[in-house]
């Protein structure tokens, strides 16, 4: 069986999503078209060898609708030749693209091809999607009478499950902060971040190489004061166990990024002469209760273990996206997951979650930690909209 293999994975430093943000002032094209060209550049490949670049995006809408794949390949210099798509599965939509990408592999249909992700999320607002309106229909409105939720309740009811409080919470948040400053410090990131020239707030150019969500200061003490985010009087008499204990510090913030990595037969990484860094071992998706909505990552997990005929112990680390402390969290717990292994370099509550972006992001990341420690196996998995997870098995090569 071809085996599919992952030669590179880029990103760019994370910024804040919100106007003033470092990549506010940088359209979501050009995010996207600057980690493909620097993916392509600093590998030393013909871009007219790629068979097709498929990017993750969640709101597709505005300045990031209409394909921005194939949109982001042509700004970034791509021949014309090569085709794109652009795919939605909620936040791991980018992990998405990366499974689309490695089973085209597998099966034949490719020999070269990009995974990528992007998301400004400080110039398309979470919500623009939907302009307000409608997304459910009647027949799911039929099928959940009291009504779906968002997913900052989700977490809510995710706490109140699992008894988790409000210090377990802040606790694990403020040591995400303290390992992703600790990654930074001792330039972890440095071999995944591709510097991007933005224009700060002086209207200078400068080079952003950083995430800037990061905050080597904080503290539990530090985040006891901030005040819970989504209870509302319907919610509370809806839901009477949630403790109303999520907010904006145990939460992942709003952030712009791009993210892609170039995945290959092992067969086309050998005949250009590059050394693949890991190997994908094995897929899973998986769907849950959509109230719960981020539970998903606990069957999904599951599911790829059986299949890759693993056990929680032979991983050495986990990459599970922190949407909400509550979701790592509870994973951990139904897994008997070892915390030590557990997002070893910071998670999204301190490095950001930019939609689309986030898969690759987390890939990239799994990739350098597996390398740096020197472990075989990686686990990466995400919660996304709707109640599913995707679930991927790496082997570092």
């Amino acid at each position: 069986m071809t085996t599919a293999v992952i030669v590179d994975v880029v990103r760019t430093a994370v910024g804040k999503g919100k106007p003033g943000g470092a990549l506010s002032g940088t359209h979501p094209v050009e995010l996207l078209a600057h980690v493909l060209r620097s993916l392509v550049e600093r590998n030393g490949i013909d871009p007219a060898q790629v068979d097709d670049v498929i990017g993750g995006c969640v709101a597709q809408v505005g300045e990031q609708s209409l394909n921005i794949s194939r949109t982001a390949l042509l700004a970034a210099g791509f021949p014309e030749s090569v085709p794109a798509t652009t795919i939605d599965r909620q936040c791991g939509s980018s992990q998405q693209a990366a499974h689309f990408a490695a089973q085209g592999v597998i099966a034949g249909a490719y020999d070269m091809v990009i995974a990528c992700g992007v998301e400004s999320m400080s110039r398309i607002p979470m919500g623009t999607a939907t302009l307000g309106k409608d997304t459910h229909g009647p027949s799911v409105r039929a099928r959940y009478p009291e009504g779906l939720v968002n997913q900052g309740i989700s977490a809510e009811l995710i706490a109140a499950e699992w008894k988790f409080d409000r210090d377990a919470l802040d606790a694990y948040s403020a040591q995400s902060h303290q390992r992703a400053a600790a990654a930074i410090a001792a330039g972890y990131f440095d071999k995944e971040i591709v510097p991007i020239d933005v224009t700060d707030a002086s209207g200078a150019t400068i080079s952003h190489t950083v995430d800037e969500t990061v905050r080597a200061t904080t503290t539990a003490e530090g985040l006891a004061g901030l005040k819970p985010s989504f209870r509302t009087d319907e919610y509370a008499a809806r839901f009477p166990e949630a403790q109303w204990i999520i907010t904006p510090g145990n939460s992942s913030p709003l952030t712009d990024g791009a993210s892609a990595a170039l995945i290959m037969s092992e067969e086309m990484a050998n005949k250009l002469g590059l050394t693949p860094r890991a190997r994908f071992h094995s897929f899973a998706v998986a769907g849950d209760d959509p109230v719960f909505m981020l539970t998903a990552p606990i069957p999904a997990t599951k599911k790829v273990l059986a299949k890759a005929g693993l056990t929680i112990d032979d991983l050495d680390a986990y990459e599970v996206n922190e949407a909400f402390a509550p979701v790592p969290l509870a994973w951990a717990h139904e897994l008997n997951a070892d915390p030590a292994k557990l997002n070893p370099w910071g998670g999204a509550i301190a490095l950001g979650h930019a939609l689309g972006s986030s898969g690759t992001r987390l890939l990239a990341t799994l990739v350098d930690h597996l390398e740096a420690t020197g472990g075989r196996y990686g686990l990466q998995t995400m919660c996304e909209g709707a109640g599913m997870a995707n679930a991927t098995v790496i082997e570092r090569l």
